[in-house]
């Protein structure tokens, strides 16, 4: 059981959730390029796990569900941690940070609320936008422009509301939903 629950791809996403922490200790000691190190590396284990995944013929719930808590642990850590390290750009960022951190809890919140657990739908939008920030926040942190991140989080915003309206929608938790019209065909339980 143990074997069969440890695949690369959950692996993976245990090394995110081991990151997180890491990713606070680099921004509280003052580290910038070992903060962007492991953040470059929780988001390439991020996009490597789902693929291998699917690539794998490794898809579970117990993944699903794994891979949205490497979600929620990056999606903490790595904004408290820019904060320490770059507290003038959060200051410059700030309505965006906040849409986009608010955009993420809204669907979490509900999703503990109605299933008691994290959704885990990772839908299409959702890798989609998760892609654009995972370039657009690097860029900007090293100094590059604030537009690809603030069309990134516009987009994660839409991503988030999809993800909401799959929550309404459905009756009993599922996770791996690729998109609300898929939630729509889906025969009623």
């Amino acid at each position: 059981m143990l074997k069969k629950a440890l695949t690369i791809p959950n692996l993976l996403s245990i090394l995110r959730i081991l990151l997180a922490p890491l990713l606070l200790v680099a921004a509280a000691r003052g580290l910038p390029g070992l903060f962007l190190f492991l953040f470059i590396l929780s988001l390439v284990s991020d996009a490597l796990d789902g693929f291998l995944a699917r690539r794998l013929n490794q898809v579970s719930e117990w993944g699903a569900q794994l891979d949205s808590w490497g979600d929620l642990a990056t999606y903490f850590a790595a904004p408290l941690g820019v904060w320490l390290l770059w507290p003038a750009l959060v200051r410059q960022e700030l309505t965006f940070i906040l849409l986009g951190l608010g955009s993420f809890l809204l669907p979490v919140l509900l999703g503990f609320y109605k299933f008691r657990r994290l959704t885990s739908y990772h839908t299409r939008a959702a890798r989609f936008a998760a892609v654009l920030l995972g370039i657009a926040v690097p860029l900007l942190l090293v100094g590059g422009p604030s537009w690809p991140f603030r069309f990134a989080i516009l987009l994660f915003l839409l991503a988030e509301l999809e993800e909401v309206a799959i929550t309404l929608r459905l009756k009993h938790w599922q996770a791996n939903i690729p998109s609300f019209w898929h939630c729509c065909r889906r025969p009623p339980e």
